[in-house]
């Protein structure tokens, strides 16, 4: 079965030089079409082409990370791994507690030399014996450039040159800080985690007159589930008994409760505040909404953004080039100056301590990362950083009109009646015409009207084909329809523009007209003023409307340009136009429903689909799906992405400029292992809690 996926978790993975290793290694194995690192989520992905060889292929891929890096537990059993590391963390503490005490003692009291040498040395083996032995198994392995040789070097040149103490506490310091910072990105890990914690724990599955606690994934369409107050929705399917509120912000974004009853679709996820609810279950759980959109945040880290991939790259080349300067640094100044080695040599160990790219290679990605997470919560699913990236750059934006600036359906919103005729008179005789008619037009003026229809009272019922309907009504001839139909009788009427309009003659004479318009949406302007605040240069409108009704919205609302009277694939064309015009600035982006705009969507440098809370097409046709019908999420996006942007510029100025300023001042000697800790430990803790403030509003 080809193209069949498996997962393992890589806990205590935290490098991106060993991510990228680690994913090229598994990609050379036979038998694997494609592998995927996350390093935010520390998971390992691959596409196996046979599934019948999946227990050798496992176990070579096992080899291969702990070739890579022997210190990585791989598992694909989550709980277990969770329960492992609680222990390790436990340990490393008590490690580190005994690494300082045993440091401190020779520092505080007066001792003599070989007994501070011990003490140094048995301090010097528990707090980094760890990382001597893990370096070695490395080096025997041909890999020598990471932070644990790095760490290793320096601090058995600072004993090989007498400083001991200063080669024990850079250690110790170094695993201290390393220590917070596993813990400080293992919190951001959680937190994203924790803001789209939506999966349902369990069903109440009604098997005759018995209730039964079930994982939603032992639950079959048409299968009858309930759902008390307080509980989550487990999965989708239709209220066929009770009322409640429920709370969809964790698929929305939006607080405020939702009400629903009997023939209402409710989805999983979403959280029953008050009443018991009863649910035929129409999608099973694979299939569920709150399924999809999990897999779609897991899944998000597949797809890299540039400024990640450039730092993994980065990483890959920047280290070697740091270790074989500090090399230099060590040999050829006291060749050429005459000088002693020592003090070059202490420089050059300086050099090296600095020189670990931590700081980039695990911040970049958690921006992202923390990025998508705090968009997940607004209520916006975004596929991959690099669709998070590229929102940043869009440009140009070409907007959907139906469904995306407008409501999408037809509204009675004015009626407009001559003398004697009064405007519930007007609209009684235009609901009696269209009862017969199935046309959405007709079906509105109907509902506008609300009052029961006396059937018997509609006579010789005439549908005159693209012009109207002509029947008698109350023993009245009544003609109901768009101008031609007036002109064709020779009434004369009102021309009313840009609206869709229906006129209706009585008896020869005209009655009046009722206006039926598809509304613009109540934040469709607001929309539209912002994105232009936020830099996007043109905002476009595309539709099958008609042209005036098509320019009236487009005016109304400010736009830049609009396309009015397209078929599907002329919006295509328009769209392929605009991406392939080099004259533009930045990145197009397309919104629309996610159905019939499917080409577009997926076209667009940026394909956006808005509303249709669960619509399988949006899901799968689009980069970025906004879960409400409010345009305004686009905004939020935006902002979202343009923040992640900026964090991610500054985590990158801030890691490489303390780090190239150490540098210099650690090759010229005024830099000291201190200095080099916090260059490495120090600035990689503070860029991590930088890219967590995405996450703030």
């Amino acid at each position: 079965m080809k193209g069949s996926k498996q997962t393992f978790l890589l806990e205590g993975l935290d490098c991106a030089v060993c991510a990228a290793k680690i994913e090229d290694n598994v990609k050379k194995i036979d038998g694997i079409c494609n592998a995927n690192v996350d390093l935010i989520n520390t998971k390992l992905t691959v596409e196996l082409k046979d599934i019948n060889k999946i227990n050798d292929i496992n176990k070579t891929i096992k080899k291969v990370v702990k070739d890579v890096e022997p210190n990585i537990h791989i598992s694909d059993s989550e709980v277990k791994i969770v329960k492992d590391k609680d222990s390790r963390f436990k340990w490393k503490i008590m490690q580190l507690l005994s690494a300082a005490a045993l440091f401190i003692l020779p520092v505080i009291f007066k001792l003599p030399e070989y007994a501070k040498f011990s003490f140094f040395f048995i301090s010097y083996i528990i707090s980094g014996g760890e990382i001597i032995a893990l370096s070695i198994k490395k080096i025997l392995k041909g890999q020598l450039f990471d932070e644990n040789f790095l760490m290793s070097i320096s601090t058995i040149g600072a004993f090989a040159i007498g400083k001991y103490e200063e080669g024990v506490s850079v250690m110790l310091f170094y695993q201290i800080g390393t220590l917070i910072e596993d813990y400080a990105v293992d919190n951001s890990r959680k937190s994203i985690k924790d803001l789209m914690d939506i999966r349902p724990d369990y069903a109440n599955l009604k098997i005759e007159n018995n209730i039964k606690k079930v994982p939603p994934e032992a639950v079959n369409i048409g299968d009858i589930i309930l759902v008390k107050p307080g509980e989550k929705i487990p999965l989708d399917g239709k209220v066929i008994d009770g009322k409640s509120f429920v709370d969809t912000s964790s698929l929305t974004g939006e607080y405020l409760p939702m009400e629903v009853g009997i023939g209402s679709n409710v989805l999983s996820g979403f959280i029953n505040k008050n009443g018991l609810l009863t649910v035929k279950v129409e999608k099973n759980f694979k299939e569920s909404t709150v399924s999809k959109i999990l897999d779609l945040i897991e899944n998000a880290g597949n797809k890299k953004a540039q400024a990640e991939n450039f730092i993994t790259k980065f990483a890959k080349y920047y280290t070697p080039i740091v270790t074989l300067s500090a090399l230099f640094i060590a040999t050829i100044p006291p060749l050429l100056l005459n000088e002693n080695f020592s003090n070059w040599i202490y420089r050059a160990l300086v050099f090296l301590v600095i020189s670990c790219p931590c700081a980039l290679v695990i911040s970049i990605p958690l921006s992202f990362f923390s990025g998508i997470g705090a968009a997940s919560k607004s209520g916006i699913l975004i596929k991959g950083s690099n669709y998070l990236e590229a929102l940043n750059d869009v440009k140009t934006i070409v907007f959907d009109k139906t469904g995306t600036l407008t409501e999408g359906t037809f509204k009675v919103t004015e009626i407009n009646a001559e003398n004697p005729l009064k405007s519930d008179e007007l609209l009684k005789y235009a609901a009696y015409g269209e009862y017969y008619s199935n046309h959405p037009i007709a079906s509105s003026i109907v509902n506008a009207y609300g009052s029961k229809i006396d059937a018997g009272k509609i006579k010789d019922y005439v549908e005159l084909a693209g012009n109207g309907i002509k029947a008698i009504i109350d023993d009245k001839e009544i003609l109901i329809g768009n101008s031609k139909l007036m002109k064709s009788h020779n009434i004369a009427f009102k021309n009313v523009r840009p609206y869709s309009a229906v006129h209706i003659a009585v008896d020869g004479k005209y009655a009046g007209y009722i206006v039926i318009s598809d509304t613009i949406k109540k934040d469709s302007k607001d929309t539209v003023k912002a994105l232009k605040s936020l830099g996007v240069e043109r905002l476009i409108m595309l539709t099958g409307d008609k042209k005036e009704i098509s320019e009236y919205i487009s005016n109304e609302l400010g736009l830049d340009d609009v396309y009015s009277e397209l078929l599907p694939d002329e919006k295509v064309n328009v769209v392929d136009e605009l991406c392939s015009n080099t004259d533009l600035k930045g990145k197009v982006a397309f919104v629309g429903d996610g159905i019939n705009d499917a080409p577009a969507l997926t076209r667009a440098d940026v394909g956006i689909a808005m509303g249709k809370i669960g619509t399988d097409a949006a899901i799968e046709a689009a980069d970025v799906v906004l879960m409400t019908d409010e345009p305004y999420k686009l905004v939020d996006a935006i902002k979202i992405a343009k923040k992640t942007h900026k964090i991610v510029l500054e985590n990158i100025i801030f890691a490489l400029g303390v780090k190239l300023s150490v540098l210099t001042l650690g090759a010229l000697g005024l830099a000291t292992m201190w200095e080099a800790v916090f260059a490495d430990v120090g600035v990689t803790v503070l860029a991590v809690l930088n890219s967590l403030r995405i996450l703030t509003k």
